[in-house]
């Protein structure tokens, strides 16, 4: 795969016991080094924010230097604020 497009856990739901516990889901689900390592070696990662790090991603990949999440954020923003503007102007 070119790419890697991570989600958010959403925490506050937790709760409800949609997981049996962070742990559990970061084993399961959890993007690491050494799963990334079996994406292509230029694959990009993406997560939207905000990141639960530890959970669904682990620091060493969301800073890595296949990570795109910073850019990725900010340009959400952008896109945000040019549509609410093409909506309301």
């Amino acid at each position: 795969m070119d790419a890697v497009m991570m989600l958010r856990l959403q925490r506050e739901r937790m709760a409800e016991g949609l997981v049996v516990s962070l742990d559990d889901y970061h084993r399961a689900y959890g993007l690491t080094e050494a799963r990334l390592r079996r994406a292509a070696p230029d694959a990009i990662v993406m997560h939207p924010g905000p990141m639960n790090r530890g959970v669904e991603i682990t620091d060493a990949v969301a800073d890595g230097p296949q990570s795109r999440v910073l850019a990725q954020v900010a340009n959400g923003v952008a896109v945000r604020m040019a549509a609410l503007e093409a909506l309301l102007g």
